[in-house]
């Protein structure tokens, strides 16, 4: 779909699209030509104030003050909706939203610029180590050693001292409040820069890119490829702490909370980190720990086998949960699937299904999101929209009787929820429970202990499911297994429902806040975990989701995510879907699943 206007002055007929949306929806002010000298820039600040500058002025030199009105220092700006650091050019009309740790944005800027910040102080005290940040954790990041004799650190890991050498050493380079400069260099000049400074990590992401000019990120000596925007400077990055998480440590965020920075409580979280180091251990195997080795393998055309031994792998860790199940003592009733969105749990319960019947296990589905309540029962959030995250939106009451009548040997009379209409009808589908036969609820509620109160707990068997990349950008950057997420979702929501990728993005943060109400703080009541995530993934569903977010556009608010999910999608050799088998979950989202 292509634009279908033409610009005139500063008023856009309402009746003219783009796609399927009339741009009379377009919020963006557009600053109105002819009154100021064609070889000025005009710019729209907070408020609706408009200031006329120079094409060589940055966004820094448009900031009302140093600080925020909330105290808070500046960290990057919204330039027309896109994420721009403060060095930022200003080289056309545009709007501008300045971003601090309060805000989204903002957030993200943080945490970037602290692994940046991180990164630099390990170059600095331990030149010799293999550094890397692997994954997120709680409100941090996960960062592994390898072992470097002349650093001292050992196959135990980094010891409590060396972790409070490495602080000290990050709080006087915020004390000295040290430039992050941006900078961009030649195709050439930056391969010679990365292999001098034996940063082959990130040399081999450049291997299928020819840009010619590098976006790079300088802390005196130390550089990195600038993936992502960072703060202006070091001084800014004042909070932050790090805890020691053998054989590795966690750069713990700040939150902003009421006004003020906060440190939530850390909690270890055993299930999740065994998850990644098994993913880890499993990347190692196949020859896959980063985008880097997956372009290449997808380049010489080695991914076919990749793909077969990855779905192999997944159906084996399925055998052994099923083994799990059926060998247990408590001879579990239910077993109860939790995960967020987009992990996978519906073809996870149907694979899981067949593997249960294989151990002589007949099982039945259920799903949880047949109980939901009327959609006049639902509850509302605080912005008064209707909360399907919300535990309460699920008929508990009924979910409950019916789960304690089966087992009690009773025969239930099962729902389904039209979601059109917004309630639950009954259409005859009805349930009772064999001898040795097993009932396998899914929802994203299911590891909550309300939602099934009046289930015997000896009588569950609870499997949390989620997609935990291993895969890394470069040592010094992860990538987000929410992302991950979020690129199934668009593709599911678009196949499915009909919904654009803008749409998605939309409703996106409100699935993300319900997770962490409602799922994350019950994933340690799981008595197994299953790793959804597919090393292949990224190069597969680049070619379903790249269009889609193409449409996004830099009027839309969620351009910012839309330039962000593109850029990392550049960076990666897509790969045709023709070897992913039709069991695969992979095919919940992309199509094709033999289990629709």
């Amino acid at each position: 779909m292509g634009l279908k206007f033409a610009l005139c002055g500063s008023r856009i007929p309402a009746t003219l699209v783009h796609g399927n949306r009339p741009l009379s929806h377009m919020k963006m002010p557009i600053p109105v030509s002819g009154k100021f000298p064609a070889s000025t820039i005009r710019v729209v600040l907070p408020g609706g104030e408009t200031r006329v500058c120079d094409p060589s002025a940055t966004v820094g030199e448009m900031l009302p003050g140093p600080v925020a009105a909330n105290g808070m220092p500046y960290l990057g700006a919204l330039v027309n909706n896109d994420i721009c650091s403060l060095s930022f050019p200003l080289q056309v009309n545009c709007t501008l939203e300045f971003l601090t740790f309060a805000d989204r944005y903002g957030t993200s800027i943080y945490r970037r610029s602290l692994a940046f910040l991180l990164a630099k102080a390990v170059r600095d005290l331990m030149p010799d180590c293999r550094f890397a940040v692997e994954h997120s954790i709680g409100n941090g990041y996960y960062c592994s050693f390898s072992e470097c004799g002349e650093s001292g650190i050992g196959a135990a890991g980094i010891r409590e001292d060396q972790i409070a050498a490495i602080e000290a050493h990050m709080r006087g380079l915020v004390r000295g409040d040290i430039p992050l400069e941006r900078r961009q260099i030649g195709f050439v000049e930056a391969c010679q820069m990365l292999e001098a400074n034996r940063q082959t990590d990130k040399l081999n992401l450049l291997r299928y890119r020819n840009p010619p000019r590098i976006v790079l990120f300088s802390c005196e000596d130390f550089s990195d490829l600038g993936h992502d925007v960072l703060a202006p400077s070091t001084g800014v990055l004042e909070h932050f702490r790090l805890l020691a998480y053998p054989p590795g440590l966690v750069v713990q965020f700040p939150e902003w909370s009421d006004g003020q920075v906060r440190f939530a409580p850390f909690h270890r979280q055993p299930h999740l980190q065994k998850i990644f180091e098994e993913h880890k251990q499993w990347g190692t195997v196949i020859g896959i720990r980063s985008i880097a080795d997956l372009n290449q393998t997808v380049a010489e055309q080695r991914i076919a086998p990749i793909i077969q031994m990855c779905e192999v792998q997944q159906d084996k860790k399925l055998s052994q949960i099923a083994d799990q199940i059926a060998h247990s003592e408590s001879a579990p009733r239910f077993v109860l699937v939790a995960g967020p969105s987009s992990s996978g749990k519906t073809t996870f319960s149907k694979r899981l299904e067949l593997h249960l019947r294989v151990n002589g296990l007949n099982a039945v589905r259920i799903e949880v999101d047949n109980y939901f309540c009327d959609r006049s029962q639902t509850p509302v959030d605080s912005n008064h929209q209707l909360d399907f995250e919300h535990i309460e939106a699920v008929d508990l009451v009924m979910l409950n009787a019916h789960l304690r009548a089966l087992e009690d040997g009773q025969e239930v009379d099962l729902p389904t929820f039209n979601f059109k209409q917004g309630i639950k009808e009954f259409r005859g589908e009805r349930l009772k429970l064999e001898a040795g036969q097993v009932v396998i609820l899914e929802g994203i509620h299911c590891l909550n202990p309300r939602l099934t109160e009046h289930v015997a707990e000896e009588h569950k068997f609870k499997v949390y499911v989620s997609a935990l990349t291993q895969l890394m950008l470069d040592h010094n950057n992860l990538i987000s297994t929410t992302d991950l997420r979020l690129l199934r979702r668009m593709v599911r929501d678009y196949r499915t429902r009909g919904k654009s990728a803008l749409t998605t993005l939309q409703m996106w943060p409100a699935v993300r806040a319900g997770e962490q109400r409602w799922i994350f703080p019950y994933q340690q009541e799981a008595d197994a975990a299953f790793n959804s995530a597919l090393a292949f993934e990224p190069a597969v569903l680049k070619t379903y989701v790249r269009p889609l977010l193409s449409e996004v556009k830099p009027y839309d608010r969620e351009y910012a995510d839309a330039r962000r999910l593109l850029a990392f999608l550049e960076l990666v050799n897509s790969c045709p879907a023709e070897h992913v088998p039709p069991i695969s979950l992979l095919r919940e989202f992309i199509g094709g699943s033999a289990f629709e």
